[in-house]
């Protein structure tokens, strides 16, 4: 190899680092699902916000990089991050337990509870309870182990259907979600009391999913995850979008 082109090789190689570190900054492709209050939805000015998305965006300070979000269906999140079609997803109304196993996790962003939401006279832990739960949940799990009757659902427009129609008696679900029902009016008609259910089978942490064509990124989040934390960011989210901690 001449000295001339060794030379070139060298200063591409240096341009190219440079570029990288003093440039333009990187780009994540961030995942975000629809109708999803209060981890990620639009509010009054159309600003996508939320638990999950404000966490994204610390996120994305920490590691100098650009958030560029996808408002999608969840059912596309596993194809789009296994083609390398997005480097993240921020999922948080349903743990998505279809991702689990299939994907690279980050370090968990918040611990997810389970309510009981029912009318006075139905308590958790009558045989045959028609019960709303997400399908393929701990929920639902849950719901088979205590003999009720689960009615699984997909997601949360399905869930106020089975309950407004009379097709469950109760539902069991993230605390997360039961938030999110609360914003429909034709819900909280219904009058359904919140009980949080201590089982520890019933508790779970909840994960960033990633794309296994960035693995880099797994180590990169979870070092800014730490450090949101440790510097007060996090909880100044948790405040914002809900009332509880969940760290």
């Amino acid at each position: 190899m001449s000295r001339y082109l060794l030379l070139f090789l060298l200063a591409l190689l240096l341009s190219t680092r440079v570029a990288a570190q003093g440039g333009q900054p990187a780009v994540l492709r961030v995942l975000v699902p629809t109708d999803a209050a209060p981890m990620a939805y639009h509010d009054e000015t159309g600003r996508l916000t939320g638990f999950s998305v404000e966490v994204v965006r610390a996120l994305c300070a920490e590691i100098r990089a650009t958030c560029q979000f996808d408002v999608t269906n969840q059912d596309e999140f596993l194809d789009r991050l296994q083609q390398g079609r997005a480097d993240l997803a921020a999922s948080g109304v349903f743990e998505m337990p279809e991702l689990r196993g299939k994907l690279p996790q980050a370090n968990p962003y918040y611990r997810s509870l389970s309510l009981w939401l029912a009318g006075q006279d139905v308590p958790p832990g009558r045989a045959g309870l028609r019960v709303a739960v997400v399908q393929g949940s701990i929920q639902e799990d849950y719901a088979r182990r205590q003999g009720w009757e689960p009615r699984p659902v997909r997601n949360s427009r399905e869930l106020k259907r089975v309950l407004l129609g009379g097709e469950a008696q109760a539902a069991l679900v993230p605390m997360i979600v039961a938030l999110h029902m609360q914003k429909s009016e034709a819900f909280r008609r219904l009058g359904l009391l919140p009980t949080v259910l201590r089982a520890p089978e019933l508790g779970g942490d909840v994960s960033f999913s990633i794309s296994p064509r960035r693995p880099e990124l797994r180590q990169e989040i979870n070092m800014a995850l730490d450090r949101i934390k440790r510097n007060g960011a996090y909880d100044r989210i948790n405040s914002r979008f809900l009332p509880f901690r969940v760290s």
